[in-house]
């Protein structure tokens, strides 16, 4: 049995009216906006909200966990960063995940949001998850592969970013 391949670009697929696939293929990214948006802007509230979080000593303030956490930490001189001042980095942090979540959330900005929360997921990782045994049990690495696609591709559907897009060409349209 022969099998050929096509070589041509015109096919339904390449048009942009290839049916479901394509509208898949458009779309593909969007469940893992929503995701990550929404899992960012709770954390970040989670964080504001929560009472014990915000202190630098006592059970569940940040100070405490990230004390725990140095020495296994894959970089400690930034865990002793952060515990100079570990209400203002806990602030940080939270106020940090508001900002992507809703930059995600809403696509606007979206590939700088995208790089934050991967910054975001990259240094929690390297401190607070680092010691997870299996590597795979610490949930900060596969957030930071998710953000990934979304630094590369931005928001370009349903979002804000794509409807100022979309108004700067129209714009250049008219004159």
């Amino acid at each position: 049995m022969t099998h050929s391949m096509r070589s041509d670009t015109s096919t339904p697929h390449f048009r942009g009216d290839g049916g479901w696939r394509d509208t898949a293929g458009r779309y593909a990214l969007l469940p893992l906006r929503i995701f990550l948006g929404v899992t960012f802007i709770y954390a970040g509230l989670d964080k504001l909200t929560d009472s014990a979080f915000m202190k630098d000593a006592g059970s569940g303030s940040i100070g405490n966990m990230m004390r725990a956490v140095r020495d296994s930490s894959a970089i400690p001189a930034l865990v002793d960063l952060s515990l100079k001042s570990p209400v203002g980095f806990g602030y940080a942090i939270a106020f940090g995940e508001l900002a992507v979540g809703i930059g995600t959330l809403l696509g606007v900005l979206a590939r700088l949001a995208a790089l934050g929360g991967a910054l975001i997921s990259l240094s929690l990782w390297l401190t607070v998850s680092w010691a997870s045994d299996p590597y795979y049990y610490g949930n900060d690495l596969a957030y930071l592969m998710a953000w990934i696609p979304l630094v590369l591709a931005g928001a370009p559907l349903l979002s804000v970013d794509a409807a100022l897009r979309s108004r700067r060409r129209q714009r250049r349209e008219y004159r």
